[in-house]
């Protein structure tokens, strides 16, 4: 092949290779056909070449093959021996242990033999001992040695509890039953002894000989000792039971301190002869309080029983039956400091949920549990008469010097009947009985706050409201009284069964006592109000449609906030707590800006300068009134940020109207567009509302209603609300004279405040407003969720006052409601008995 068409070797191994190509490559030209045969000949020697070492490679794998399955022979000949080897080492291991064990089998044998001989020898001398000891209990028993017989009769027990497997030999069950039948003669002889011995009266002299049968008794066992310490018991209660069972007198409930006393002798009898008899730790005395006591509380259920079913129509004394529980309660209570590892805790303690559970708690009082209603039925008769006896009585000695912290002296008297009440009851019961204690509590909690408290507040003032030391003493017993309301509930609670707690709730009652609360600072606040009546009638009687420039300030801006900043100081440095100074603060601020819309209505015509000079007024009593929670702070200290910011906010509601009546009638648009921007409402009663206090006059309102329509109608209007909440609830007299002018908000919530139910303040009328207001659920003491059916709120079964009226029964569920609204953080207070403070 010539070289210069030769390709280079590595194009054969190409994917692309293609042999017609390289064969043109190679005959490119005519004159290349004379290589065809050297060509040829080069690759048939190549050819050749290839199939030779095809053919060795061939013969090399042959080869290759054939000495691997020799060596995999190999293998498998080299492992068939080995398992023949391991066969062979198992045979030898066989025979190897059964060689050894023909070797050791004698050994085994006589190792067995051993030790069967030495249970038949341990056996056998355990016999002996036993029958050894068997014989000599006998003869002590008869010489009545019983300190050697209680020893010995130990080992004789613990020996025969070795035979109890061999009692099928005829001997050893045998002596098992004579074994029984000395123990049986030991223990009536032991307790013929004491028969006789205590018949006879000669304890003193065999008090020894006593006490050693009792070491035997109690190697006999605990029915021995049991039996013993009952018949102990049964003979010294013997005369107890005929005197006292036996005979009616002895035995009724006036009599019931004859019974302790004489179980009192009993057990000082047992101290000083019968003590040093018995071991200590059988606690004979402890088991003679228990029999006395279940005795004693089986003829009293008798009693308290017959006494029942009596057909003379009397009933039991609760008098007398409180005495004989009191009686009963202090025996079982010195029982318990002498049995008890440690005294139980006093009732009347703060601890007393803690208390452990004794075996002599209730052991005798328990039988008067279910005539415990009678008791709780005289507590209600108590209370019954004790809400009359409150009316009547001052807020307050004439003596006594006022004081900002001081609550109506009832209140504290109340929780502390209370308290007494709880504790007595809580002794004896604390299931069903506790229960209906703490329904009753709820019952007179509601008359003290509706026919006490409120009365006070309302009716009892008369017209003009009850005084600032009044009101004052009124607000810290409601909070008093609701702060100690709920810590009677975790009481209550704390101590009454588990299967009834939930039963147990006074947060209708507290949150009656908020409502008082609630309601006292409405009064407190309008009585701030009324001092301002003066300045309200200077701005009613400025002619606002003829001003006709605007000044610094009107005059009776500096006088309404020197009037009411005086009275709020004044007041509040009577309260000591901070969340009714912001109560008072905030109603304050709420009836002032109600005031201030309502006297606007009262001040018409007002004119462009008018408003704007009103609403300079506003924005300098807005700068006062934030002064009003630092009135008796130290000069230059600054009003909390939420005041201030509540103050911004509601007396900014006040700006759209004052900013709609700056805006001149004409041109008719400017008037319309001014209040389609501030108030923003497509109200036409509304718009009417504005044009009334600009004084425009009704043949030249209706194109401007006309217009207000044209553009209320507007696309770009469309967003519009309906009716502007405050401006909506306004009404406005068409008559213009200040002084018949009625204007009223329907709902003062709109301001936050309810001060106002007309457009002036009358102090003829202010007790029956607050009084009405209550009643009637309108929202005039800060709830804006109440209804005149009285709320939602829900009384607990059992815990309603007496009958009442309709006016009445909506009064006290307004209230509660008023309180649910108005409670923030009244569970700070620092008042209540139950908390361990005093007032």
């Amino acid at each position: 092949m010539p070289a210069a068409t030769a390709l280079p070797s590595s194009s054969l191994d190409s994917p692309e290779y293609d042999p017609v190509d390289h064969l043109n490559a190679i005959f490119s030209h005519p004159s290349t056909l004379t290589s065809v045969a050297a060509t040829s000949e080069s690759l048939q020697d190549y050819q050749d070449d290839l199939d030779k070492d095809i053919a060795d490679l061939v013969e090399s794998q042959v080869t290759s093959d054939n000495e691997s399955v020799k060596r995999i022979q190999v293998a498998k000949a080299e492992l068939a021996e080995l398992f023949t080897k391991i066969e062979n080492v198992r045979e030898r291991a066989i025979q190897t242990e059964q060689a050894i064990t023909e070797m050791t089998a004698d050994i085994k044998r006589l190792d067995g033999t051993k030790r069967n001989l030495t249970l038949s020898m341990t056996a056998l001398k355990r016999l002996q001992m036993l029958t050894t000891a068997y014989e000599q209990l006998r003869g002590l028993s008869k010489s009545r040695q019983y300190r050697e017989c209680a020893q010995l009769l130990q080992a004789v027990i613990q020996l025969a509890a070795h035979f109890k497997s061999y009692r099928s030999i005829d001997q050893i069950a045998t002596l098992s039953r004579n074994i029984a039948d000395l123990q049986r003669e030991l223990l009536e002889q032991i307790c013929e002894d004491f028969e006789v011995i205590f018949a006879k009266g000669e304890i003193g002299q065999r008090r020894a000989m006593l006490a050693e049968s009792c070491l035997v008794m109690d190697a006999l066992g605990d029915h021995a000792r049991a039996r013993l310490t009952t018949w102990y018991c049964n003979t010294q209660l013997r005369e107890y039971r005929q005197v006292f069972r036996g005979n009616d007198e002895a035995g009724s409930l006036d009599n019931i301190s004859r019974r302790y006393s004489w179980f009192n002798r009993m057990l000082k009898t047992y101290d000083n002869e019968h003590a040093h008899i018995f071991p200590s730790y059988w606690r004979v005395n402890e088991a003679l309080a228990n029999a006395f006591c279940e005795g004693t509380r089986d003829d009293f259920k008798a009693i308290l029983q017959r006494s029942m079913r009596r057909t003379d129509g009397q009933t039991i004394d609760v008098n007398l039956l409180l005495s004989c529980l009191q009686e009963t309660l202090n025996f079982e209570h010195s029982l318990e400091k002498r049995f008890a590892s440690d005294s139980r805790a006093s009732i009347d303690t703060m601890n007393s949920r803690d208390e452990k559970t004794h075996t002599l708690g209730q052991a005798i009082s328990e039988a008067f549990e279910p005539y415990m209603t009678l008791w709780v039925e005289s507590q209600d008769k108590q209370l019954a008469a004790l809400m009359p006896k409150y009316r009547q009585q001052p807020l307050r000695n004439a003596d006594e010097e006022f004081s900002p912290q001081a609550v109506i002296p009832s209140s504290t008297e109340l929780f502390h009947f209370y308290r007494l009440a709880l504790a007595q009851c809580a002794k004896l019961s604390t299931g069903g009985r506790l229960l209906e204690l703490s329904k009753t509590f709820a019952k007179y909690l509601d008359q003290y706050a509706q026919q006490v408290l409120f009365y006070f507040l309302s009716e009892k003032s008369g017209a003009q409201g009850p005084s600032l030391e009044d009101a004052i003493l009124i607000l810290n017993t409601s909070d008093y009284c609701y702060t100690t309301c709920n810590q009677l509930e975790e009481k209550i609670k704390a101590r009454i069964d588990e299967d009834v707690r939930a039963e147990v709730d006074l947060q209708n009652q507290a949150d009656a006592f908020m409502g008082i609360a609630s309601a006292t600072v409405r009064v407190l606040v309008r009585r701030i109000e009324m001092v301002g009546e003066p300045a309200w009638r200077e701005m009613r009687n400025t002619p606002w449609g003829k001003l006709e420039t605007v000044g610094d300030q009107s005059t009776y801006v500096a006088e309404l906030l020197r009037l009411v900043k005086e009275k709020a100081s004044e007041t509040l440095k009577y309260l000591h707590k901070q969340q009714y100074a912001r109560a008072l603060c905030d109603n304050l601020i709420d009836g002032l800006a109600n005031t201030y819309l309502i006297a606007i209505t009262h001040c018409k015509p007002v004119s462009e300068v008018g408003a704007e000079q009103m609403l300079l007024d506003s924005y300098v009593l807005k700068k006062g009134f934030t002064e009003l929670p630092t009135v008796n702070a130290e000069p230059g200290t600054a009003p909390p940020a939420t005041f201030v910011k509540r103050v911004n906010q509601t007396m900014s509601k006040l700006d759209p109207i004052l900013k709609t009546l700056q805006v001149r009638a004409s041109p008719p648009e400017a008037l319309v567009q001014a209040y389609l921007i501030h108030i923003a409402d497509r109200s036409e009663p509304n718009f009417r509302k504005i044009l009334e206090l600009k004084g425009i006059r009704k043949q030249e309102q209706t194109g401007l209603i006309d217009l207000f329509q044209a553009f209320c109608n507007s696309p770009n209007n469309a967003k519009l609300q309906q009716t502007s909440a405050l401006l909506g609830q306004l009404q406005i007299n068409p008559s213009a004279a200040p002084a018949g002018a009625v204007a009223s908000l329907k709902d003062a919530s709109t301001l936050g405040s309810p001060s106002l139910a007309g457009g002036r303040f009358d102090p003829a009328t202010f007790g029956s407003v607050i009084m009405n207001a209550a009643r009637e659920g309108v929202d005039r003491f800060g709830s804006p969720a109440l209804s005149t059916a009285g709320g939602s709120a829900t009384r607990s079964e059992g815990a309603s006052p007496p009958p009442l009226d309709g006016a009445a029964a909506n009064l006290g569920d307004n209230l509660k409601n008023i309180g649910k609204f108005f409670r923030r953080d009244a569970g700070s207070s620092s008042f209540g008995m139950f908390a361990g403070s005093q007032r």
